[in-house]
């Protein structure tokens, strides 16, 4: 028996019923490693049990962290929690159903279109989840983002709407209802129908938290249906609430088997036993890798087109809930653990290359999937192999060349891509980065870098109004240094990158000199 075969045999998780596995059998575990960690797992389990219970597990903002009751809602610690849960699940199949059934429909017809406007975990995962298990041509309806603040973006969005507003059906994801990237989608959107000449009210719905401005907007302006998003529960971990779920029944998805998928992952991931714990081996394997420091990158490489945007939507739920200044005792750590990724075999014609032989700095997480298509495949070679065959292939390739080179990886194994199987594996990375934050003792469900971020940016957004008021009031032309002086709390630097974007959209007007730095700029009715 060969040294690889034994511990492949002693390490490898695998889930009969499921048909779900786990191979960290090339992460270069110490034969005692698991054992060894035996204290620290007892404490990340009890505090993902008192978790599950309805501790407050986000001390900064004294809040439950429930995203596991959306899948079992019997385990939430309340019966109001429980309701909650039930009663929205039930309403938002009712109202799929009359979407589906043209019971609703658009001032020009039944909906077949569906544009998702959100940022962030309010489209992340919508995204991922639309790509791996839609249909096309078979989708009830086809769906549409609007997932940034880029003007062109959303017009190029708006451009494939072009004359089908009147049948597409507008979902506005936002707690809060004033983050500034849904908002501004919000307000193209419905311009955009008064511009065809639609209301925009009959065709609109709303995922957000009570009594937020975008639920008041929603009531008052008598939209189609409004729908929860709770404070328990994070955007990033959302996917299997109303934000994630509405927008996939929409589709045509079938939501309870996804819900189905994720609720047994979870059930697999309460093992008590560590080897018999998949997030829980999913986590000790970051640990060891990285040093518990993030001293590695994760690289995602799915062999399978449908999970090209999993890397993307990870990337998100890691590295937001991982990346930390500070412990859960306030000492300074910089914790976190870089993500990135595509998808195989493109992988191998992208960055392979330095994975192989370039700086030793990551651990791969390849994504296996032994289905290759819905039926069967046609011979492309003399030997009688399928492109599917070529794609295995390529992924045992990649993964031994890796492996002949000291480069760490895992490996993790689904039957097919289908509604459970990407439950699973959501709910499985959710339980992982929850223990991982606890064996590195860090809060996984604030962001306050990311707050830091939306500050910034509203006072860059005032010092920007603040130049185009002073360009008009002086009714001259004056030079950078000019305006940071007179306005004094804005730097230099700050004033030249809002006039160069200021007279590239012509808000502003601009007098070349000699030297850039001595170009002058006007306001737009100044002589």
């Amino acid at each position: 028996m060969s040294e690889n075969w034994e511990n492949f045999r002693k390490t490898l998780y695998r889930n009969e019923p499921t048909g779900f596995a786990l191979d960290v059998s090339r992460m270069g575990l110490p034969d005692n490693y698991l054992k060894s960690r035996e204290k620290a797992w007892r404490k990340a389990f009890r505090d993902m049990e008192a978790l599950e219970e309805g501790a407050i597990a986000n001390p900064d903002e004294e809040r439950m962290v429930g995203h596991y009751w959306l899948r079992s809602p019997e385990r939430a610690p309340s019966k109001e929690i429980t309701q909650a849960i039930d009663s929205t699940l039930e309403e938002m199949e009712a109202f799929v159903a009359k979407v589906h059934r043209a019971e609703l429909s658009g001032e020009s017809g039944p909906f077949t279109n569906l544009l998702v406007i959100g940022i962030g975990g309010s489209a992340l995962g919508p995204q991922f989840v639309s790509q791996a298990l839609g249909r096309d041509e078979k989708d009830k309806l086809t769906p549409w983002f609007f997932d940034n603040t880029d003007p062109e973006g959303m017009d190029r969005v708006l451009g494939h709407l072009n004359g089908q507003l009147g049948r597409t059906l507008v979902l506005v994801i936002s707690k809060s209802g004033g983050t500034p990237e849904t908002r501004n989608g919000m307000l193209e959107a419905a311009r955009a129908y008064e511009r065809a000449g639609l209301a925009f009210a009959p065709h609109a719905v709303a995922i957000t938290g009570e009594d937020s401005a975008l639920h008041q907007r929603a009531k008052a302006e008598k939209w189609l249906a409004t729908f929860p998003m709770w404070d328990w529960v994070g955007g990033r971990t959302s996917e299997t609430g109303p934000v994630g779920l509405l927008p996939a029944a929409l589709q045509g998805i079938d939501i309870r088997r996804f819900l189905s998928g994720a609720a047994s992952m979870d059930e697999l991931t309460r093992a008590s036993d560590l080897a018999k714990n998949p997030a829980a081996l999913l986590a000790f394997s970051w640990l060891h890798a990285t040093n518990g420091q993030g001293e590695k990158d994760m690289v995602i490489l799915p062999y399978k087109d449908r999970l090209e945007l999993f890397s993307k939507y990870l990337q998100q739920l890691v590295m937001e809930s991982l990346g930390k200044e500070k412990d859960l005792e306030g000492n300074v750590v910089h914790q976190g653990i870089a993500v990135y990724g595509n998808k195989g075999s493109t992988d191998q014609h992208a960055y392979v290359q330095q994975l192989r032989e370039g700086v030793p700095n990551f651990f791969a997480v390849f994504v296996e999937v032994l289905r290759d298509r819905r039926g069967p495949s046609m011979a492309v070679d003399e030997e009688g192999m399928t492109s599917g065959d070529y794609l295995h292939g390529f992924y045992l390739g990649t993964r031994e060349a890796l492996t002949e080179n000291g480069r760490p990886s895992l490996t993790i194994t689904l039957p097919q891509v289908d509604p459970e199987g990407v439950g699973s594996l959501i709910a499985l990375f959710e339980r992982a980065v929850g223990f991982y934050a606890s064996l590195v003792n860090i809060n996984a469900y604030h962001q306050p870098g990311v707050e830091a971020g939306k500050k910034a940016a509203s006072s860059i957004l005032r010092h920007k109004s603040e130049i185009r008021s002073l360009l008009v009031k002086e009714q001259k032309a004056l030079t950078v240094e000019e305006i940071s002086q007179k306005l004094s709390q804005v730097d230099e630097e700050t004033v030249y990158k809002l006039l160069c974007h200021l007279a590239a959209n012509r808000a502003v007007s601009m007098e070349k000199s000699d030297h850039w730095w001595e170009n002058k700029y006007y306001g737009k009715n100044s002589s």
